[in-house]
């Protein structure tokens, strides 16, 4: 069996999608899409972090469980990996 496009084209996303929406707004470097400003150094801040207590608060946060959105057996892992497909 051969899969033909219909008389007015494919309505796939693959085709659809690109000819639809004009992204080029997102590719604009206004100083106003930059809320830390024009000299901050994400570099430099960066080193700053206490990274292990970062991890610990990750942790803690994926690890308690909450009676309004209970995890899955005790981890909200499997959540976000659902969540990201």
């Amino acid at each position: 069996m051969q899969h033909r496009h219909a008389a007015m084209g494919s309505t796939a996303n693959q085709h659809w999608w690109p000819h639809q929406l004009n992204l080029k707004i997102l590719h604009q470097r206004a100083p106003q899409s930059n809320p830390m400003g024009e000299g901050f150094n994400y570099a430099a801040e960066l080193k700053t972090l206490d990274l292990e207590a970062l991890k610990r608060d990750v942790m803690a946060l994926m690890t308690s469980s909450q009676d309004w959105w209970p995890a899955d057996y005790g981890h909200y892992g499997p959540l976000f990996i659902r969540m990201a497909w």
